[in-house]
């Protein structure tokens, strides 16, 4: 559903997750209400930013009142088609493959790693971790009678791209990239890049100013 919403600015987009993760703890623990300061204080967002993201969908809340909890939850559970399971596959069981085999997002429960790539692989598969891995052989055949449209890319820089060039083929629609390589895609294809190294130097740089900043 929420690809639906084209008006939806981006940022605010990669925003919902979060809020439906801390409204579900929210009402885990009992709460019935929840004001824009209590979410903000609890995911250290600014409040007017939440209320901001908030009016993009309509009237969740009410004035004096704040937000139903349950209401809430349920609503970005259906914006973010929380019913739906999602298939995903992982090519590439180095370090940080083998990490999301074993993790296979025991959190969100609209997702799962089910089948994984990997050269060390035989063709005709190995368990790891409870899923299957085949040899990057068998990428096509498998994807395709899985029918998965989502991938998570941990492979070498220096095959990364020819890797994708094979997924465009067989028609996968989005990549979560975790390799350094600014892939080139066709604009039918979603790439998502994260990089590790880009982030911790980004973090360095913020720590840094800040200390910065604090001594002026």
């Amino acid at each position: 559903m929420i690809g639906e919403t084209q008006k939806i600015p981006q940022a605010t987009s990669k925003r919902l997750p979060l809020y439906y993760r801390f409204l579900q703890n929210f009402a885990n623990s009992g709460k019935k209400r929840v004001s824009s300061s209590e979410l903000s204080e609890a995911m250290k967002i600014d409040a007017a930013t939440i209320r901001r993201d908030f009016s993009h969908f309509g009237a969740l809340g009410r004035k004096g009142y704040g937000y139903d909890v349950h209401y809430l939850v349920d609503f970005f559970r259906q914006t973010l088609d929380q019913d739906e399971v999602t298939d995903v596959a992982l090519i590439g069981v180095g370090s940080l493959g083998n990490a999301f085999l074993k993790y296979n997002f025991h959190k969100n429960h609209n997702t799962r790693i089910v089948v994984a790539f990997d050269p060390k692989a035989p063709s005709d598969g190995e368990e790891m971790s409870g899923i299957p891995v085949f040899h990057p052989d068998m990428i096509k055949e498998k994807i395709k009678e899985l029918g998965i449209d989502l991938v998570i890319l941990s492979v070498p820089s220096r095959v990364a791209q020819e890797v994708t060039d094979q997924l465009v083929e067989i028609g996968i629609k989005g990549i979560l990239n975790f390799t350094p390589i600014r892939l080139a895609v066709p604009e039918s294809v979603r790439v998502h890049t994260i990089d590790l190294s880009v982030e911790l130097q980004t973090l360095i740089y913020f720590i840094k100013n800040d200390v910065k900043d604090s001594h002026m």
